[in-house]
């Protein structure tokens, strides 16, 4: 394992170290009825100290070039705090209650007006363009070969009869693959589940019937605006 944090990853390290504390915070109380571990401080500073280690393994896949950057620096700690837990011998079920229940805390934290602008972003016709050449880009032999870590997907256009706007397969995910390297597989459904909590957030709809972690070919992301009156 290198010991070595990737220099674009470094440039962002203490906003990310102040993300991982806000959460850790966000999860005390649910640590403490949930878990029934006593020390949490200790628990929060072995998180910590794990998510050091996270911040080494992470794999570089373009920096601010690449989309995916900003589903690793805002999700991977997670795998920390997983690491953690399970290690302490919490059940993966409720590990994954905690870490949805303390994300969408953090997420909603942030102005509401804020999110539904990013999700109407998201949803735009310009990023669906974009979200088009990457998806072609992330095929490539030679963006495969330069960043082995990085996600691999198509843009799905709705057909007739679909109730979605559009759609990503993902042929290959960049957490399966840090997870098959790092002895994380145990606890890679709790990352995916997620998804759900981020899109919601943003007020979109999220559909997803099946996902590598779960040995399926492909993850079959589906989205669509979520009704004014329900969003977050």
């Amino acid at each position: 394992m290198s010991e070595i944090i990737h220099p674009f990853y470094e440039s962002h390290r203490v906003a990310m170290e102040a993300a991982m504390r806000h959460r850790l915070d966000l999860a005390e109380a649910m640590l403490c009825e949930r878990t029934h571990l006593v020390n949490i401080d200790g628990i929060k500073q072995e998180v910590m100290g794990e998510f050091d280690i996270v911040l080494t393994q992470m794999p570089y896949v373009g920096g601010a070039a690449s989309r995916m950057s900003d589903f690793f620096m805002r999700l991977m700690g997670f795998m920390a705090i997983s690491r953690v837990l399970r290690r302490h011998g919490v059940s993966l079920s409720v590990i994954g209650d905690i870490e949805r229940e303390t994300y969408k805390a953090q997420l909603l934290t942030v102005p509401q007006a804020e999110r539904l602008a990013a999700g109407r972003q998201f949803m735009s016709s310009e990023n669906q363009a974009l979200l088009r050449e990457h998806a072609t880009q992330s095929a490539t032999k030679n963006h495969q070969e330069e960043f082995p870590g990085d996600f691999v997907y198509d843009f799905v256009e709705p057909g007739p009869g679909d109730d979605f706007e559009f759609g990503i397969n993902y042929k290959a995910c960049g957490f399966c693959k840090f997870a098959a390297c790092h002895g994380d597989k145990e606890i890679l459904p709790n990352i995916c589940g997620l998804d759900f909590v981020a899109y919601a957030a943003r007020g979109i709809h999220l559909e997803r019937t099946q996902t590598l972690a779960g040995g399926a070919s492909h993850c079959d992301f589906r989205f669509s605006q979520l009704p004014r009156a329900v969003k977050a």
